[in-house]
């Protein structure tokens, strides 16, 4: 499950993470009031969308102008530019050309930014350990560092059993170039993280840019926090952070009747019994040039009432012209 910014940055402050003091706002007249609260005169108002990308994107009425995220040094431009995002859509690489409607913005204090890094804790499926993933190339897509220069990527995996360590919190200070206070601040830091991770059942934190400080201080400047849909039972007040107009209805519709579905951008409709066929089916629609336009395993025990549903769902999405389907026993009907 994805969640706003400012709410995993909310979550990851309970831990003892180090974040930009800030509040949510809805209107201009909130933003505007809620940044009276905060020291200035420096502020940042930054969109709030499930996506990546959003300094570096476009508002559709406004291809040329100002990115999703702005630093300004007044109260009233906090108000103006929290009235130009708000009911617009805002285009990012993540969001696709269609974009997302900004609903709300985050209105925080200005930082005094001397370095820009990377840092995410994520789980490794090659090693099946929780693994922190660090770069001096902060502010930068992760992918394209790893594509441009792959030796500034540093990993260090955590042994589940013995957990977090701070010595893994020093090879990811030093490998940064901290300096030795920074590096006492960086161990702390991931291990808050770590502690997070593990607590929260979280799936992937994203921190990008990680900052420092001219004063030195080491700061989550921005997050991206997702948990694991999996774990959310043992997280029942998680259930408020869900924001489902930032959700695919057909993904929402198909979650409501037990259905594992993810919306892609091709033309032939998949439904599959079981998840590993669902992929092998799609591999092969790969292999033979054709496009899936969905991700939809109803499981091995579906129903009628469940098929009958997630046709519905295949066929409520225009793009698709035809469809797939394969069961267990590794027939296959296309039609």
């Amino acid at each position: 499950m994805n969640i706003h910014e400012y709410q995993g940055k909310a979550l990851l402050a309970k831990f003892g993470v180090a974040v930009p003091k800030g509040y949510v706002a809805y209107t201009a007249a909130d933003a505007m009031a809620v940044a009276r609260k905060l020291p200035g005169p420096v502020y940042v108002v930054k969109s709030q969308i499930h996506a990546g990308g959003r300094g570096k994107g476009r508002f559709k009425n406004d291809p040329g102008g100002k990115g999703g995220v702005r630093v300004v040094k007044s109260i009233d431009e906090v108000g103006a530019q929290a009235e130009a995002m708000l009911g617009k859509v805002l285009v990012t690489k993540q969001t696709g050309p269609a974009g997302k409607e900004v609903k709300r913005v985050l209105i925080e204090e200005g930082c005094d930014i001397k370095r820009e890094l990377y840092l995410s804790m994520l789980l490794d499926r090659a090693t099946s350990r929780v693994t922190i993933v660090a770069s001096t190339e902060g502010g930068m897509d992760i992918e394209t560092v790893a594509h441009e220069h792959p030796e500034k990527i540093v990993k260090v995996a955590i042994d589940p059993v013995a957990g977090y360590q701070p010595f893994h919190g020093r090879k990811i200070g030093f490998a940064l170039g901290l300096d030795s206070k920074q590096v006492g601040a960086a161990v702390k830091l991931l291990g808050a993280l770590y502690k997070a991770f593990v607590e929260l059942d979280c799936s992937l934190i994203e921190i990008n840019p990680l900052i420092v400080t001219g004063a030195g201080d080491v700061v989550a400047l921005d997050s991206k926090v997702n948990l694991d849909d999996n774990a959310l039972y043992r997280h029942k007040d998680f259930a408020e952070l869900r924001d489902e107009s930032e959700e695919d209805p057909a993904e929402l519709e198909a979650a409501r009747h037990d259905l594992n579905y993810v919306k892609l951008d091709g033309n032939i409709g998949c439904m599959v019994n079981g998840a590993g066929l669902a992929m092998a089916t799609m591999d092969i629609i790969k292999l033979y040039g054709g496009e899936p336009a969905n991700f939809l395993d109803v499981g091995g025990g579906a129903t009628r009432e469940r098929v009958t549903t997630a046709f519905k769902i295949i066929l409520s999405d225009p793009n698709v012209k035809a469809s797939w389907s394969t069961s267990s026993a590794a027939s296959c009907a296309a039609t």
